[in-house]
């Protein structure tokens, strides 16, 4: 069987021949996968319609998901939320990243030099994870918290995340996103294609309002000892405190200078 070079980017059922490969418990993490912070509460039949997974078959994951605590039922008993145990997962990860440590008074700094708020980001699928965040910027409005996720392509920050990638690993992540979603893909394909250009020649990736118009970010992505998991350090600023080119001209040499920082902090330069 040859190695999955990057975890995430494959979907289950294309593994169903893999005799290595626990189809049951794929299907009961893409369960979990279906509650999002929009729709924290979901009926069997709203996942089903999510997972693409039979309506029984739903049934099953989300009765033995409840009693083994990872999801909750609603007070009529006919919905479920995620319950504790999925977060009790997630600490363990984030406790022994110790980039995070490292990256803490740094970010800090950034942000009280710059105004802006300072974010840390790695890559799920085809998604940007927040990981650690200095809020600095208040009229900012979508303030990420720890986990929050944003779309690949239209952030600087997801850009960064790519580009901190080999060659071939970008490639695939190009693909699964082309695949997973052609209309959304050649929508923001211009903005990927500029970031390329402007990494190679200034070392950052910019956007003035991509994803959401009202703020504007640059992101530079870092190494790391995560194997294959190369995170992001981006600033965000609301559109109004960002005239002209400040973000490029004043903030990206003390961003990058950031990033320096923390790879050498690593022991990576």
């Amino acid at each position: 069987m040859n190695p999955i070079p990057l975890p995430g980017l494959v979907n289950p059922h294309d593994l169903s021949a893999d005799r290595q490969f626990s189809m049951n418990l794929a299907r009961g993490l893409e369960v979990l996968r279906a509650f999002t912070a929009a729709t924290p509460l979901l009926g069997n039949r709203e996942i089903a319609d999510r997972t693409g997974l039979p309506k029984p078959t739903v049934s099953r994951l989300t009765y033995t998901l409840t009693l083994l605590g990872y999801l909750s039922r609603d007070a009529h008993g006919q919905k479920y939320r995620l319950g504790p145990g999925v977060l009790s997962l997630a600490h363990p990860l984030l406790a022994s990243m110790q980039v995070r440590q490292l990256a803490k008074p740094l970010m800090e700094s950034l942000a009280r030099t710059t105004g802006c708020t300072v974010n840390l980001g790695v890559r799920d699928r085809d998604q940007l994870v927040y990981i650690d965040s200095v809020r600095a910027d208040s009229t900012n409005q979508h303030l990420p918290d720890i986990g929050t996720t944003r779309p690949l392509l239209p952030c600087a920050m997801g850009r960064a995340l790519i580009l901190g990638c080999t060659a071939a690993q970008q490639t695939a992540i190009l693909n699964f996103l082309k695949v997973k979603n052609r209309a959304e893909f050649e929508q923001y394909r211009p903005l990927w294609e500029a970031d390329r250009k402007r990494f190679a020649a200034h070392g950052y990736c910019h956007s003035k309002g991509d994803w959401r118009k009202e703020i504007h970010a640059i992101a530079v992505p870092v190494r790391t000892t995560l194997g294959d998991s190369p995170l992001a350090l981006n600033c965000t600023i609301s559109a109004h405190r960002a005239p002209r080119e400040r973000l490029g001209r004043e903030v990206a040499p003390l961003l990058k200078e950031a990033v320096h920082q923390l790879e050498i902090a690593q022991g990576l330069r």
